[in-house]
């Protein structure tokens, strides 16, 4: 059987991790949660005080990258791999709305991009790979054989990441989660360094009416059409 790349691109919340996790199990590949990378980051950015509502001290966090130890556990427990900042577990950690508030200023500096690139390549140089962000069919993998891009309306994707935050037991407000999201849109499509855009050939998927097995399935059915060659 042929060994692929798998890229999943798209939107904040529209369930791109979930599913490569699930892609990657069903098909016994290694998955990659590249978002994660990025929050790993921005956490180290706010611990370190480099960044906060008023301030973003660019250089220092440049100058400090080579601090940065990122590195992915697998969780049996759990049933996937979780992120390590310097060995430490911080998966929850990076799960949160103030993370998230901060990564997509993080993640338009070409530095970080670049080291974190470097490091996303070298994973999958032996395909067998799931990846999912914002720029693995664009940037990361521009020839991986399976190019994935989800998307799904602003409204549908803050109604589930605040679900998902109100479960963890944040307190936070809808508008607030909805104003992050079309925050980072914005962000995310405009930044000049590796902005969100659709690859050429890739499939789109619009998830906003589709279960999570159903986006499975019709991902399985493509990856093994191509695997299969």
């Amino acid at each position: 059987m042929n060994k692929i790349v798998i890229a999943i691109d798209g939107f904040s919340s529209t369930g791109k991790s979930t599913i490569a996790k699930q892609l990657a199990k069903t098909l016994n590949y290694i998955y990659v949660d590249t978002g994660a990378m990025y929050r790993a980051v921005t956490y180290f950015a706010l611990e370190n005080k480099l960044i906060g509502e008023d301030f973003f001290k660019e250089d220092e966090l440049i100058e400090r990258l080579g601090e940065i130890a990122i590195t992915f556990k697998f969780n049996e427990a759990a049933g996937f791999a979780e992120v390590y900042l310097n060995g430490k577990n911080i998966e929850a950690d990076i799960r949160t709305l103030k993370v998230s508030k901060f990564v997509s200023p993080v993640a338009t500096l070409s530095e970080v991009r670049r080291k974190l690139v470097e490091q996303q390549q070298l994973m999958g140089k032996d395909k067998g790979i799931v990846m999912d962000g914002r720029d693995i069919a664009t940037v990361v993998f521009p020839d991986a054989e399976l190019k994935i891009f989800m998307t799904a309306s602003a409204e549908t994707r803050a109604k589930r990441r605040y679900k998902e935050l109100l479960d963890r037991g944040h307190q936070l407000s809808y508008d607030e989660v909805l104003e992050n999201v079309t925050t980072r849109d914005r962000i995310d499509s405009t930044r000049e360094e590796s902005p969100l855009v659709k690859a050429d050939n890739a499939i789109e998927i619009d998830n906003s009416n589709m279960t999570i097995d159903e986006q499975l399935q019709r991902l399985i059915v493509l990856a093994e059409e191509l695997i299969s060659k």
